[in-house]
């Protein structure tokens, strides 16, 4: 059975004076796909980046692979093991080449050189187009650059942001298709999103609405449920 990758513990964080996380507790287990699902505004972003250290944790405790990490600092986290796919997905004024480079700063060399070719090998797109600059590139591949960017860094546990943001629905599937490509070879996610598409993927599910966890549980269980079923598969069903 998997042991748990990252812990979670009823944190609390804001800005400011303004609470946005309630108590907030999660895991992801090893080799797991956990989808953190939720409408615009539910505090999703504000849980990554405490998760990455890029907003502060008023209380809790954050824990990965053992090691307490609440009070690491963000490159810390990445050396530790934890990749990181914010919304925008990558830096606009570099090239390919040196996004993948970049994402790759510390590990060696040789190995992160030979890992960016193993990820031209698997997104073609962004081999023909090494020398281009990010801003160049179509929504959908700057979204394929920001998922190579994020496994430059060879993470166990990649925790994205909204992937899906600003994505046609064929673009949409054209970012599945390249997660699950990397499921399959043994990486933990953890995603936040509010598009259901990424439910497809899914080991366990939960929601947050105002900063705060609702469910927690299997896609199947979701189905079982009335109110979410409601709420996540039939109003808010996106193309």
């Amino acid at each position: 059975m998997s042991s748990e990758l990252l812990q979670a513990n009823n944190l609390v964080t804001g800005y400011g004076k303004i609470q946005a996380l309630w108590d907030v507790s999660l895991a992801v287990k090893e080799r797991e796909t956990v989808v953190l699902i939720g409408p615009n505004g539910a505090g999703k972003t504000t849980l990554i980046k405490t998760l990455m250290g890029l907003v502060p944790l008023w209380t809790g405790e954050v824990i990965f692979n053992g090691k307490p990490m609440a009070h690491e600092r963000t490159d810390k986290r990445v050396r530790a093991g934890i990749g990181y796919m914010s919304e925008i997905g990558c830096f606009l004024d570099l090239s390919v080449q040196e996004n993948l480079l970049i994402s790759g700063q510390f590990l060696p060399s040789k190995e992160s050189r030979q890992l960016v070719e193993s990820l031209y090998d698997r997104f073609p797109t962004l081999q023909q187009k090494r020398k281009a600059l990010a801003s160049s590139l179509s929504g959908g591949e700057r979204k394929i650059l920001g998922v190579a960017k994020a496994l430059a860094a060879k993470p166990q546990l990649l925790v994205m942001d909204e992937p899906s943001a600003g994505l046609s629905p064929v673009f949409v599937k054209e970012v599945i298709r390249a997660l699950r490509q990397f499921r399959d070879t043994g990486l933990a996610f953890l995603i936040a999103e509010q598009n259901i598409k990424f439910l497809e993927i899914a080991d366990r599910v939960y929601t947050l609405e105002g900063g705060r966890i609702g469910f927690e549980g299997t896609v199947p269980q979701m189905h079982d449920n009335a109110a979410l079923e409601r709420a996540y598969f039939g109003l808010k069903r996106r193309p």
